[in-house]
């Protein structure tokens, strides 16, 4: 009862204190701000002045797709291609993928970590509270006396605060903030990775769903083939050596199709391990070319803008924010350090008079220390902060030039898809008419089988090069988006990702990171 008494008491004057210093605190703030701030100002890097990515573009053929200058895709871009499969594919990735979990856990961490870098701002205020029991020594007093045996009690609020004269401070605080704007930058990094990683593995799993039913396809046609060889050489119209060439191709194209289960196999199981599933809990529905629609326009964002839409670029920035910090520190770090300290509270003999007026007790005191020699020590942490600070901007410019160069690559490579595609598709037109043709003469007679073996090679290189090129062409298209940065900040901004639970979070906290 004594005790909680006492902490009774010592929390209602810790309460009384606590107000007035965060009148002080705010106060303190404002003086601080207006101090003398060292250290050197941060200038973010300007944008780019070039206005197209590429100096000759590749406009793809036949209208089949066009560039929209100075747009932005929405948020969901992969619904661009309008399959109802590819939607509940990502959805399902972005809801369970763990990567994407860790790096939410790691904003909730650098927003709490920024919260916490906040309170160097503010006096910090602490209550103590001690009973002691104790018997002086006879040996004090000269030893005339026995000494005497006594019960001390005390009480008090302390109260310590560190004006920010420098603005050292500041730059701790400016530090945290960017190390937050990382994390939430890496959160959106993360998000747009297992976007493009599973729309560009759906993509790749449809491509060898495609090829091997074209396999299959002429696999089932070589075997008819094959069996009016055998029956034209049972009549002796052709050769055993055409019969043994016949089964030679089948049995070629044959080994064909365990490679491409195999990659298949492969995808499907990336596809599991995105949505945060083991492979045997995968249900293995592969997505289609044909329930896929190419978008025919394509939002492709300024130049200027491409550094506001990438994450890793934005997250480039943050952390050259951070090294500035990090310099203005090492500079704070070699003037004074203001120390103001107040202590109050109450000492007594008895607990029931501890409060009393007569044994109340204070202090306030001041403590400046300026650093005069260390050795060199000071100075080396400024030009390795500095350095460290070079450092982040030379990756900073290799970030920059690395995107510019992923989507000049892509928009160049969906020039050339469209050439390509469109070449394909007239050599696979010409392939089954040829074969078609041949098939009919070398039944009547009038083709030798050198021919027909010939039909058959130009049509399979021709099937399969043709899903191929299209499959291509629906994977740069999406590399597009990607390279973009995705949707815009702002769509982003609302668009859910990862579990329930954590959504609201997480949107809350990089609301706060900008």
């Amino acid at each position: 009862m004594l005790v909680r008494s006492l902490l009774d008491k010592t929390l209602a004057v810790s309460g009384r204190m606590r107000t007035c210093c965060r009148g002080l605190g705010s106060a303190a703030i404002l003086a601080s701000l207006a101090g003398c701030a060292v250290g050197p100002v941060y200038h973010k890097p300007p944008p780019p002045t070039i206005t197209r990515y590429v100096t000759a573009e590749t406009p793809p053929a036949q209208g089949a797709q066009t560039f929209e200058y100075g747009q932005t895709a929405t948020g969901d871009w992969w619904r661009m291609f309008q399959s109802t499969r590819l939607n509940r594919l990502v959805t399902q990735a972005l809801a369970r993928n763990p990567s994407l979990q860790a790096a939410q856990a790691s904003l909730r961490e650098a927003h709490a970590n920024l919260r916490a870098a906040m309170g160097i701002f503010y006096p910090q205020v602490n209550a103590g509270l001690s009973a002691e029991r104790m018997r002086d020594s006879g040996a004090q007093f000269g030893g005339r006396s026995s000494g005497s045996t006594f019960s001390l009690f005390t009480g008090s609020v302390n109260v310590s605060y560190y004006p920010d004269v420098f603005g050292i401070n500041r730059f701790v605080y400016r530090q945290a903030k960017a190390q937050e704007d990382i994390a939430a930058d890496a959160l959106d990094a993360a998000r747009l990775t297992v976007e493009g990683n599973v729309v560009a593995t759906a993509l790749s799993a449809a491509s060898f769903q495609a090829q091997i039913a074209a396999t299959r396809e002429i696999i089932d046609n070589e075997k008819r083939l094959l069996a009016l060889t055998q029956q034209r050489y049972q009549i002796g119209a052709a050769s055993y050596l055409e019969v043994v060439a016949q089964k030679s191709q089948l049995a070629s194209d044959e080994a064909t199709l365990p490679p491409l289960m195999e990659a298949l196999d492969r995808d499907q199981d990336a596809l599991a391990a995105l949505s945060g599933r083991y492979p045997a809990q995968w249900k293995r529905k592969v997505l289609s070319l044909t329930q896929l629609h190419l978008p025919g326009k394509l939002p492709v964002s300024l130049p200027s803008a491409l550094v506001a839409n990438r994450p890793d670029i934005r997250a480039a920035e943050a952390q050259l924010r951070a090294a500035n910090a990090v310099v203005g520190e090492s500079v704070a770090r070699m003037y004074p350090l203001l120390d103001i300290t107040a202590s109050w509270g109450g000492q007594s003999l008895k607990s029931s008079t501890l409060f009393d007026s007569a044994n109340r007790i204070w202090s306030l005191a001041g403590d400046l220390t300026a650093p005069i020699f260390e050795g060199g020590t000071l100075e080396a942490q400024k030009h390795a902060a500095q350095a460290a600070y070079s450092a982040s901007f030379a990756q900073y410019k290799v970030t920059v030039l690395g995107a510019f160069q992923q989507v000049a690559d892509t928009l160049r490579a969906l020039g050339h898809d469209a050439a390509t595609l469109n070449a394909l598709d007239e050599e696979l037109k010409s392939a089954t008419t040829t074969l078609r043709l041949t098939q009919d003469q070398y039944r009547v007679g009038a083709v030798d089988y050198l021919a027909l073996l010939s039909a058959e090679a130009g049509y399979s290189r021709a099937r399969i090069g043709f899903v191929q090129a299209l499959a291509q062409r629906y994977s740069d298209t999406a590399a597009l988006f990607v390279a973009l940065g995705g949707g815009s900040s702002q769509a982003k901004a609302g668009n859910a990702a990862g579990p329930a639970a954590d959504t609201s979070d997480v949107s809350k906290l990089r609301r706060t990171s900008r």
